[in-house]
């Protein structure tokens, strides 16, 4: 018995209906960005690490407009172990950070929050090591929360607000629900979340895969 093409697409949209509102609302796709282990350095301490005068030189863009890696790394002095070619993003800040996964605390002997960038209250202190010598910062190493940036014509498009903490779903074999993910808006922004390599790792995730906000998720 053949069901005509047209029926069968009544009963399916029948269907969908009584399911609405059981179904988290899925958002369209956002690309990824994996953020290995890296830092931002104030002009005093770069001048510290590199030398009088030195400055940053571009090793590539980052897809946020005016973001890039540079040229210059650095090593990562900590109670039990050390990290070297630890990429310097620039430009300058006002502030110098350190962002690790908890996997690279661990080597290091060292305990970063989890925070958002520039929340350095209370957070540990590292040893840095440049070529031109060496900086003990008192605070400034965290674990980045994971984010999603986006301009302000996408979030009202999509219908998030800055500092609205949704959840998203990756695809995949190991596919995952990401919880309390921050959104950041601004004109300054091109739309990418941004997860750290532990997260990256159990998820499978890669630079560039496609994600998808699914519902709005309250942080405690």
């Amino acid at each position: 018995m053949q069901i005509d093409e047209k029926v069968l697409r009544r009963i399916i949209e029948e269907v969908l209906r009584e399911h609405a509102g059981t179904q988290a609302p899925s958002i369209e796709d956002i690309p990824v960005g994996v953020s290995n282990r890296h830092i931002h350095l104030t002009l005093e301490d770069t001048e510290v690490l590199f030398g009088k005068g030195a400055v940053l030189h571009v090793k590539k863009q980052s897809k946020q407009p005016g973001q890039y890696a540079a040229e210059e790394t650095v090593t990562l002095h900590g109670p039990k172990g050390s990290i070297r070619n630890v990429r310097v993003l620039g430009p300058f800040r006002p502030y110098t950070q350190v962002e690790i996964s908890k996997t690279d605390g661990f080597l290091l002997g060292v305990s970063a929050p989890v925070r958002e960038s520039g929340d350095l209250d209370g957070t540990p202190g590292i040893v840095l090591e440049g070529p031109a010598g060496r900086l003990e910062l008192k605070r400034g190493v965290i674990v980045a929360k994971r984010h999603i940036h986006l301009s302000v014509e996408r979030a009202n498009a999509l219908g998030v607000q800055n500092k609205e903490v949704v959840s998203v779903e990756t695809g995949g074999c190991r596919g995952c629900v990401l919880k309390n993910v921050m959104i950041h808006v601004s004109d300054r922004f091109a739309p990418e979340m941004h997860v750290d390599t532990d997260e990256a790792n159990a998820c499978e995730l890669k630079n560039g895969q496609m994600i998808r906000i699914k519902k709005a998720q309250t942080c405690s």
